[in-house]
């Protein structure tokens, strides 16, 4: 099947441009779904669009005479509301990006469903393709789930997988997963400090909320490191502060969000609590008030540990063992697939694409190169690029040790 997946090589590489191009963001992704839906079409898939969301559902009917389980394969379609500034030929519209490498999950997946549906005589069970809008905060694995998304194949299907690239942490080629705890738990963060507005050359006639609210931006930071033990991972961070519209001009509100993400529902809880405590006590300190506010967003995403160490297993069979890894640490990022995990038996994992000129993912610069959308093979010139610190299997052996990796 790897001669057949590098002979699709070009048909996905033009579709995943094809996506990257068309970015969306939300549960609405008309223009996704249509390149989806298209790109399925030679294949034997059922196909089944979604009502409150625009969903693409396939199901394979597997051919041998001896059924099994179904098996859900996911893949996420929504881009962020970045504005891109790779300068490629095939970059987004202003104000959309696919920065998370959401356009390479589904390419992915549209390959893994050809490859598939050519081999459905030798498949003993169902397979349910999920491509889901709405993962950047949406929820769409919730509506999805509550369209049927689970029992497509009629039985609810026994395991759910997904892939995500993650090219800031792994080497390129290299598959990592692990059992047990994978992917943070998350909250959204608002806080609103109240203030009296005035003349910025007299402020002690007024209540500066901007001075309070940097305090308390600061403080969180302090929080996490003196009210949490070091071995309790729990991380508060604010992307996000608006106050004012002149630079004279003292505002009567300040406001700053943020994400919370911790890994069990106690830690979230108390992370919380002591949030609201210290925000509104820095708040009177000052004579100032706040109103601190959570959005609830997904939980902690807990790999099944046989069916983490099957992906490794299948990884390290497919592309060599030292391309499988089981890492060591959970993630703090958050993701939707905690929302159909608890229903059946399924694992997440992360894979590096072919390349990124920017490590770090959700930025205007983040690029992809054509190779991820090929098989990497380790014998293929420049397949594997330099790393920190030299060598990548140094810098791999350094990072997860020996016997991290898949056996």
């Amino acid at each position: 099947m790897g001669d057949e997946a590098a002979g699709l090589s070009g048909r996905l590489r033009a579709l995943r441009r094809d996506l990257h191009a068309a970015a969306e963001t939300g549960l609405h992704l008309p223009r996704t779904q249509a390149l989806v839906t298209a790109a399925l079409a030679d294949t034997n898939l059922e196909l089944d669009r979604g009502q409150a969301l625009t969903s693409v559902v396939g199901v394979l009917r597997g051919a041998r005479p001896q059924p099994a389980p179904a098996v859900l394969l996911r893949a996420d379609m929504d881009a962020l509301p970045v504005t891109e500034e790779t300068g490629l030929p095939f970059a987004a519209p202003p104000g959309v990006m696919h920065a998370c490498g959401h356009d390479l999950h589904t390419a992915a997946l549209i390959g893994a469903a050809v490859l598939l549906s050519r081999h459905r005589a030798e498949l003993p069970g169902d397979v349910v393709f999920m491509f889901q809008p709405g993962e950047e905060g949406d929820d769409g694995a919730a509506a999805m789930i509550a369209e049927g998304v689970l029992d497509a194949a009629g039985p609810r299907v026994a395991a759910a997988y997904g892939l995500h690239v993650f090219s800031s942490t792994l080497p390129r080629g290299v598959f990592g997963t692990r059992g047990g705890p994978l992917m943070a738990a998350s909250a959204g963060l608002s806080v609103t400090v109240h203030g009296v507005g005035g003349h910025a050359s007299r402020p002690h006639q007024g209540a500066d909320p901007i001075v309070v609210a940097a305090e308390m931006v600061g403080a969180l930071q302090t929080l996490v490191t003196r009210q949490f033990d070091v071995f309790e991972p729990v991380l508060v961070t604010v992307g996000m502060f608006s106050a004012g519209i002149r630079g004279n001009v003292i505002p009567d509100t300040a406001i700053f969000e943020g994400t919370l993400r911790a890994f069990s529902p106690g830690s979230m809880s108390r992370l919380q609590e002591h949030t609201v405590r210290l925000c509104t006590s820095i708040a009177g300190a000052h004579g100032l008030t706040a109103e601190v506010a959570f959005t609830s967003e997904y939980p902690v995403t807990v790999n099944d540990p046989e069916h983490a160490d099957f992906a490794l297993e299948v990884a390290a069979d497919a592309f060599g063992p030292e391309r499988a890894v089981r890492l060591p640490d959970p993630i703090m990022g958050s993701r939707t697939s905690p929302g159909y995990w608890p229903r059946c038996r399924g694992r997440s994992s992360s894979s590096a694409p072919g390349w990124a000129t920017t490590r770090t993912p959700h930025r205007p610069t983040t690029r992809r190169g054509r190779s991820s959308t090929r098989r990497c093979c380790p014998t293929r010139p420049g397949c594997w690029p330099s790393w920190p610190g030299g060598d990548w299997r140094r810098w791999l052996s350094s990072r997860v040790g020996p016997r991290s990796r898949a056996r």
